[in-house]
């Protein structure tokens, strides 16, 4: 999802862009209890090893969906590595729980649907998995042809497999349980490291959401703003995403 835009941010930083633990190509570790194996916290320490295995004890960090909810466990859990961050397109995990009403509910379905007990799911998912991604993917994407056939045909492959299936509702299990206590623990503790979040305008997160007043309820530093887009930010516009990124790590360097 950052082909269209690595190569911008390339220009001035070294970037890494790793497959969250269970996707992509990324390894997929047997279940463990409560689904911790996958929770936001595992795999925070996934991405600091790999950060650290390639020389980098401090970085500036982007996130989108899965991988903006790492990015806030992993500043909750080593604030000392992040310089600044940029989420996109999400409130924080446990204000999007607690806050659910019908319309969130509606259209965020597979929050619900993801976490019901093996092997429901899987079996659903499994028996046509290519159905299931198109149909999800169009229902977040605001923009016509913002998946070029390359990356629709990356997603295809690497979800068709009934161990990324599986990984994924691991992760969505993990995030309805083990993260949500996580997520308490830490209530009152707020983040110190500049953020910048951006959501899409005609997306749900910003109409269910105030996303920049549940940020500033848990960080000390926050700016941002919609684009008129869906979910998929990076993909649907990803010049006016790119200069966000770059105009907010320009600030203060």
């Amino acid at each position: 999802m950052w082909a269209q835009i690595m190569p911008e941010l390339a220009r001035k930083h070294t970037v890494v862009a790793a497959d969250l633990r269970g996707y992509g190509d990324s390894s997929r570790p047997p279940d463990g209890d409560r689904h911790a194996v996958y929770s936001f916290r595992e795999m925070a320490r996934d991405q600091i090893e790999v950060m650290a295995a390639l020389g980098f004890e401090q970085f500036l960090l982007v996130g989108h969906d899965r991988g903006a909810r790492v990015a806030h466990r992993l500043m909750l859990d080593h604030p000392g590595s992040v310089k600044k961050a940029v989420l996109m397109d999400i409130a924080p995990t446990l204000a999007m729980y607690e806050k659910t009403d019908m319309a969130f509910a509606a259209g965020y379905y597979h929050w619900f649907f993801l976490i019901q007990p093996y092997d429901l799911p899987e079996r659903l998912i499994g028996a046509d998995p290519q159905f299931f991604l198109r149909c999800k993917l169009a229902r977040g994407t605001r923009i016509d042809g913002a998946f070029t056939p390359d990356a629709m045909d990356e997603y295809i492959r690497c979800f068709s497999d009934p161990g990324t299936i599986h990984a994924t509702c691991e992760d969505y299990r993990a995030a309805a349980g083990i993260d949500l206590e996580h997520d308490r623990a830490d209530l009152g503790r707020k983040i110190d490291i500049p953020l910048h979040v951006l959501w899409g305008e005609l997306g749900l997160v910003g109409k269910q959401f105030d996303v920049l007043g549940e940020w500033r309820s848990v960080a000390t530093d926050v700016t941002g703003r919609s684009l008129s887009c869906g979910h998929y930010l990076a993909e649907e516009l990803p010049e006016e995403t790119t200069g966000e990124i770059l105009n907010f790590f320009r600030i203060n360097e």
